[in-house]
This record gives structure tokens, C-alpha cells and sequence, in this order.
């Protein structure tokens, strides 16, 4: 409920959107004899009597028009419900252009646009900073909100509330649900034509709409590709099935809801002690921050609120952390092990394996043996996402989307991509930077800049910024890692200062940081 009111607040300036999903009523139009209608998305459009019919009869097809008037949408009648891909009674050169939904390209005297793919840490740094008295902006991702990936454990177990990790993007750039020609669509990217500057997207679909997802395009003039990254199973059999991820607070949501039903499920008469023990065995899968940080958490959860108000099965309960090597390997070799003595004096097992396969209530490690659990946390790093892969641009070492030191992808013109699902090229001499927070808020301050160097030299529109000096390239120095352990105690590793800090300070430290 929490996060509802955060997305509601937020989205609701932007047009009407409750929770995650827009209302049908408000992007479509209600009454079929309507002579002039108005929509969040598409604004004032007038009725039409084309000679082009659907297959299908349908009172609302006779009242949708091909031209959106003076928000620049322009759609066809085939296209809102599930009939939407249904292909009409004519001749294909006839309806070409008119296949979806469109935002259509700005004309001479209008704003330079900016469509922005996502809503994670790169994407919002840069629609933060992005000077919107020059350019439109519109933002397109699943997601209405940006997450604070590095207190998301907390709200596993309640030491933090949901909404305390989440800010919508309307929040943090104002001009997306203020400005008439900016804004904020809540959908997937599904393909994008380099050529004729245009992106292919699908709405976010079931959650009590009444109606499937339809696609829409969208023209760009810069086109900025922000869309992250996905959990990495490394085709592991079982894992998307029965493992929850700790990327999104959908995924802290299912944790605490799950965590908290074994709980209740395991005081009932008639559990025997092999059941109890197994429903409440909480294994978490890859030793790095964030598999660490949540461990502690489960840790400090089990002491803290379990031991006083589950009494008849605090016994039972226990935390697995299996790492194939070490964890926290990008650490210090003297915090990792501060780490381990510490994880495991809280009372978290530390398993070195490697899972083969993962079965509804149990994991099976490559040396054969079995670990049963009641909860699965899957948190193994992350990769290119199947989004990404199906670009036809150019790849960094790891299949990322390649890029140049201007974080320019050089073989097209106007796109520049940032954050998870960018990286240097081979060419560029640059390692392939971390997945990191700290690199993606880095590169949107960065690109923002430039963006905005380019408006100066009147270079936003589509084609108009080759002959602009672009000045200094992308530079990432590392300013250090930091993780919590539980128990009040965090480890700070800033080994470019060569400075190692562990225990309570750093904790303090890390919370007045975020």
C-alpha cells in the first residue's frame, strides 16, 4: 500500500495512472458518439469517417481518429483491444504508416526530443539534469518509479517501509507530467528503427486492464538507452521458476510476504520437525553485496523480531549463504574476512558451491548433495538483458550495448547508451565498467552535460550535432564500495585511498551517506 501511494501521487500528475497501470478510461475514450474526446496520452482528437474498416464491429472503432491533434498522436482503429494486430480489409500500402499508435517527429520550431529507455539509476540521474527549456522529454519504462537498489534488503524484513526506496520519475523530473509536450509512458521498448528515428513500444499490459497490451511508437530526435539489466541464471534449470531476485520492490514485496506466511505456516498442528526446518530454511544464492547485505538483514531479523514473537519456532529458523568462491570478491582480502567471521558469529552458514538445478523445495549443488528451503533468494549479478540482445548494434566484451567514450553507440547517429547495459568498446582501450550504482549515476550526470553542451550549439534536433566538439570524454574513477553485515556493522573498502574501514563507523557512515 505504501508503494501504491508513492506511484499513485506521483503518476497521477502525469495523467490520471493509479498503482502501476493506467486506467483504460484514462487513455481511451468512453463514449463512441463523442465528437471531440480528451486523453492523458493523446490529448484532444476528433472523430472521423474513414472508408478503412476492421474485420471486427465495434462502436468505438467509428469515433477513434487517425490524427491527434495538437499532442502529435495519430493512431488507427485496430489498434486498442486485442484485435489490435488484426490487419484491415485493404490494401497494406494504404495503412503503412498508420499501423500504431504514433508520437510523431517534431516540426521545425518545436523542441528537440529526448526519448529516455528506463527508469533506473543512469536514466534518472539524466532526466534530473536535463535542461527542459531546450528539449522535450519522454520517458519510457515499466516502471514508474526509480528503486534505491541499495537499501531494497532492508525492506525484506521491515526495517525499512517500501516507500522509503522508491521516488516516481515525475518527482524527480517534474517536466514529465508538467510540460504539453513531455512525457512519461508506461511500457516495454520492444525494437527501435535507426533510420527513421523511431522506437517500437508495448504497453504494460494485465493487472485489471481490460484490454491486452498494444504497441505505439514514439520519434526521437536523441535517443538515450538506459534499460538496465537482467538477474543472471546462467540457464540454470529451475531457477525464474521457483527463486525470487532482489532487484525491484515487487521482488522485496514477495520476500517478506513469503518469509512471513513460513512463519505463520510453520506453528500449525500436524507440521513435523523435517517440514518445519525445511519451510523455514532461507538460502540465499551468490556471495557478493547484495546477497551479503540481505543475509544480514535475515540475520538481525531472526535475533531481533523472530526470537520474540515466533518463540515456538525460533529454533528452527536459519539463514545459508553458497557462493561458488569467496564472497564479496571485489573486496579487500581483510574485510572479506572480517565479513565471514561476522556473517557467521550472526549465524549465517556460509556453503562453498555451485547449484546445478533447483526444484520446487530443494537445491541440488554440483557435487550432488541437497539442500531443502522454504525461501530462495537468487542474487548472482546481472547481464544483458533479451532486450538488449536483440539490438542489432554493436556489443562490449559480455554482450552489452557498445559504446565510445562520449558513451556515443557509433554506429548509428543520435543514440547514446549508459548505465547496466552499456560498455565500452574493444577499440575504445576502456575496461568494461562495473555493474555498479555509483557508474550508472556517474554516466547520466556526465551525458546530461553534454546534452546539454549540444542544445547550446543548437545540435538537438535529429542529424544536427556531427561538426559540435563534444570536449572531455567519460572519465570513471572509483570512489570505493560499501556493504552492511547486520548487526550495525558495515565494511568500506576505498582502496584507491588505501583505506579499509570496518565495524560500526562505517555502518554510520553509510546510512548518513544514503
Amino acid at each position: 500500500m505504501a508503494l501504491a501511494r508513492i506511484a499513485r501521487n506521483g503518476y497521477q500528475r502525469s495523467g490520471g495512472a493509479v498503482g502501476n497501470y493506467a486506467k483504460v478510461t484514462d487513455v481511451l475514450c468512453d463514449r463512441a458518439s463523442s465528437d471531440k474526446c480528451h486523453s492523458p496520452l493523446s490529448g484532444n482528437f476528433t472523430s472521423f469517417h474513414e472508408s478503412v474498416t476492421p474485420r471486427v464491429h465495434s462502436p468505438f472503432f467509428s469515433s477513434i481518429s487517425t490524427n491527434f491533434g495538437s499532442r502529435g498522436m495519430r493512431t488507427t482503429s485496430q489498434l486498442e483491444f486485442a484485435n489490435a494486430q488484426r490487419v484491415v480489409e485493404e490494401s497494406d500500402s494504404e495503412i503503412e504508416g498508420l499501423r500504431y499508435p504514433t508520437l510523431e517527429a517534431t516540426k521545425p520550431g518545436q523542441k528537440p526530443r529526448v526519448v529516455v529507455l528506463g527508469s533506473g539509476w543512469a536514466a534518472c540521474r539524466f532526466l534530473k539534469g536535463l535542461d527542459t527549456r531546450v528539449y522535450d522529454a519522454v520517458c519510457i519504462s515499466p516502471r514508474n518509479h526509480m528503486v534505491f537498489t541499495p537499501l531494497l534488503a532492508s525492506t525484506c524484513v521491515g526495517t525499512l517501509e517500501f516507500r522509503s526506496v522508491a521516488e516516481p520519475v515525475t518527482q524527480i523530473q517534474a517536466a514529465l507530467a508538467k510540460d504539453p509536450n513531455s512525457y512519461f509512458f508506461l511500457a516495454s521498448c520492444t525494437d527501435i528503427d535507426m533510420d527513421k528515428h523511431e522506437v517500437y513500444c508495448e504497453t504494460a499490459g494485465d493487472d485489471g486492464l481490460s484490454h491486452k497490451p498494444y504497441r505505439f511508437k514514439v520519434a526521437y530526435d536523441k535517443l538515450v538507452i538506459a534499460s538496465g539489466a537482467e538477474a543472471l541464471t546462467f540457464g540454470i534449470k529451475g531457477v525464474k521458476e521457483h527463486a525470487v531476485f532482489l532487484r525491484e520492490v515487487v521482488h522485496a514485496q514477495e520476500i517478506r510476504k513469503k518469509l512471513l506466511l513460513n512463519l505463520m505456516l510453520s506453528q500449525n498442528p500436524g507440521m513435523s520437525e523435517e517440514e518445519k526446518e525445511q519451510l523455514l530454511h532461507c538460502v540465499v544464492i551468490g556471495g557478493g553485496p547484495t546477497g551479503v547485505e540481505f543475509s544480514g538483514e535475515l540475520s538481525d531479523f531472526i535475533m531481533r523480531d523472530v526470537k520474540q514473537q515466533y518463540h515456538h519456532v525460533k529454533n528452527y529458523i536459519r539463514v545459508t549463504l553458497i557462493e561458488g568462491n569467496e564472497i564479496l570478491s571485489s573486496f579487500d582480502a581483510g574485510l572479506r574476512q572480517y565479513a565471514t567471521k561476522h556473517l557467521t558469529k550472526c549465524g549465517v552458514r556460509l556453503v562453498r558451491g555451485v547449484v546445478k538445478e533447483v526444484h520446487p523445495n530443494k537445491i541440488v549443488l554440483s557435487d550432488g548433495s541437497d539442500i531443502p528451503y522454504g525461501l530462495l533468494v537468487w542474487s548472482t549479478g546481472v547481464g544483458p538483458s533479451q532486450f538488449v540482445k536483440s539490438l542489432n548494434l554493436p556489443k562490449s566484451p559480455g554482450g552489452r550495448i557498445g559504446v565510445d567514450e562520449y558513451l556515443r553507440v557509433t554506429s548509428v547517429e543520435d543514440v547514446f547508451a549508459l548505465g547496466d547495459c552499456a560498455g565500452f568498446l574493444e577499440q575504445t582501450e576502456r575496461p568494461v565498467l562495473p555493474a555498479l550504482a555509483q557508474v550508472a549515476e556517474r554516466q547520466g550526470k556526465y551525458l546530461v552535460e553534454l546534452f546539454n553542451k549540444i542544445a547550446k550549439h543548437n545540435g538537438g534536433k535529429a542529424s544536427s550535432a556531427k561538426d559540435i566538439a563534444l570536449g572531455d570524454p567519460f572519465v570513471y574513477k572509483h570512489l570505493g564500495s560499501m556493504a552492511s553485515v547486520g548487526r550495525y556493522k558495515a565494511l568500506v573498502d576505498l582502496r584507491q585511498s588505501k583505506v579499509g574501514l570496518q565495524g560500526f563507523h562505517p555502518q554510520f557512515s553509510m546510512t548518513i551517506s544514503f
